[in-house]
């Protein structure tokens, strides 16, 4: 992504496309508007060496926002104004954005919340083209966050709900500070559905799933005590969304494949290691991560059930429930399948867990014949070389035919380029 902008807006003459176009939405601003666009345009003027745009986003304000909004455009230069008929800060953002010229797209939220220290920080990635988009956060290494009990276990329980829910990867959705590429902008917001409060989250999670690269900046954050957000509404529709969104991306009814291909950043094509295939080295160490937790697991259930079961009995329900653990997370974690077909793995896995309790078994059985006095110590050492001998196979199972890819691998960057 290139920059060819001249530094600022020249009063009186021609204007040139900006490089970011900073979009504030309000409703209802009458009090903070005007202070906060001023204090905003000052720090782009000092601060941002291209050109800039800032557009107010009124979203269907009853109070005097709108004719505020239009004074500050006739004032300040790069300050345009936008009137939606409707409510709703995600379909004021997806408006103003779709409408914007400019190479970098922003928004923060009118109290200014956050130190407008981070903007430079913020959009400069994207300037540059290493990455997409670009959110602030609250809750990252670095962050410095001052706001009360509730919101912060709000916060940081919303973030975990979409960990969970949506195995989302980004720290936090919700901060009103970010930011992305106009042409991936261009992409990603006809498929956000969201008018309201969850547009920034269903944003980030369709940007995440496509393989998009989200840059994250740790932010110094002040609450605004005067906020009007109505928590419980909020909340409800948020987890409205959550559902919503959930359900698509199980259904396939957003196409994230297709976006993965198109936008997506590929595998990075380093030099190839003869005799290995792609993917191996990194295949194998989460693999024997997930394996050395899964031994440890098993070997806790075994010697808790050894009394009880007996040795063949511990055996058998200590191998089922970490089999199938096991299966689940190398699912996932080793092999990236994260949708489709996991009753079908899971029967297989099971088929695989046949063969280590086979292994297993018949290394206690040859145990209790050359050594029938043997103590529980000899037998997990025992168990645990014959758990090594069925990881092995296990592997070898799991790559080659219970989560072999059977689609072409996504393109690189250079490829779909070319």
């Amino acid at each position: 992504m290139s920059v060819d902008s001249a530094p600022h807006p020249v009063p009186g003459g021609p204007q040139a496309s900006p490089v970011l176009d900073v979009v504030v939405p309000v409703f209802n601003e009458e009090a903070d508007l005007a202070p906060s666009v001023h204090r905003l345009h000052t720090h782009l003027t000092e601060q941002f060496p291209y050109q800039f745009r800032i557009t107010i986003a009124d979203n269907a304000s009853t109070d005097a926002t709108p004719r505020i909004a239009a004074e500050l455009a006739a004032q300040l230069p790069g300050v345009t104004a936008l009137t939606m008929a409707q409510k709703g800060r995600g379909r004021a953002l997806h408006a103003a954005w779709t409408a914007s010229d400019a190479q970098v797209l922003a928004y923060c939220d009118v109290d200014l919340s956050t130190d407008l220290a981070a903007l430079l920080p913020l959009v400069a990635p994207l300037i540059s083209g290493h990455s997409d988009l670009a959110i602030g956060t609250r809750l990252g290494r670095g962050s410095r966050v001052v706001r009360g009990a509730k919101r912060e276990l709000i916060s940081r329980a919303y973030n975990l709900l979409l960990h969970g829910a949506l195995a989302t990867r980004f720290s936090d959705a919700q901060c009103g500070f970010k930011a992305i590429r106009a042409d991936v902008a261009q992409r990603l917001l006809p498929l956000v559905e969201d008018t309201g409060w969850f547009f920034d989250t269903e944003l980030l999670v369709l940007a995440e799933r496509s393989g998009l690269r989200i840059h994250e900046v740790p932010v110094d954050w002040v609450d605004d005590p005067d906020s009007r957000v109505d928590i419980v509404a909020t909340a409800l529709a948020d987890l409205r969304g959550v559902v919503r969104l959930g359900r698509a991306l199980a259904t396939g009814r957003l196409p994230v494949q297709e976006l993965r291909g198109q936008l997506g950043r590929g595998a990075l094509s380093g030099p190839e290691v003869a005799g290995v295939p792609r993917g191996l080295p990194g295949q194998l160490v989460r693999f024997a991560a997930i394996g050395v937790v899964s031994t440890l697991a098993y070997l806790v259930l075994y010697a808790l059930l050894r009394d009880p079961l007996g040795a063949f009995g511990a055996n058998l329900v200590a191998l089922v429930v970490t089999a199938v653990a096991n299966t689940a997370a190398n699912r996932r974690l080793t092999f990236g399948v994260r949708s489709g077909a996991g009753a079908t793995h899971q029967l297989q896995g099971l088929i695989v867990f046949g063969l280590g309790l086979v292994l297993t078994t018949a290394a206690l059985a040859a145990l209790a014949h050359w050594a029938p006095g043997a103590s529980h110590t000899t037998e997990l050492i025992v168990l645990v070389a014959a758990n090594g001998a069925a990881t092995i196979l296990r592997f070898v199972a799991f790559r080659s035919w219970i989560f072999r890819s059977r689609r072409p691998a996504t393109p690189t960057v250079e490829e779909i380029r070319t």
